[in-house]
């Protein structure tokens, strides 16, 4: 997982999802546009983040966020009760 450039800035963020409100889509692989990245940020439990084209998983938890690339399929996976928001940077 790469690290956030310090050249881009954020412009929205999500509303928290719980575990039991995430919308499908997040759960499945989906991707960012070209030039979006995100941050996964967990407020509460866990989740696990993964990144099937690089075989990659990460466990996500409070102040530990995940980092979305432009363009990279990812998908994220709860670990019993999480909540969690994303933040969107270009």
């Amino acid at each position: 997982m790469r690290d956030l450039p310090d050249t881009v800035r954020a412009y929205r963020r999500t509303t928290k999802f719980p575990s039991a409100g995430i919308p499908p889509a997040l759960l499945n692989d989906h991707e960012t546009k070209e030039g979006v990245w995100g941050v996964i940020n967990v407020v509460s439990g866990s989740l696990r983040y993964h990144i099937p084209s690089r075989n990659e998983s990460h466990m996500l938890r409070p102040g530990h966020p995940g980092i979305v690339e432009p363009t990279i399929a990812h998908r994220v996976e709860p670990i019993g009760d999480a909540t969690f928001f994303i933040e969107f940077y270009r």
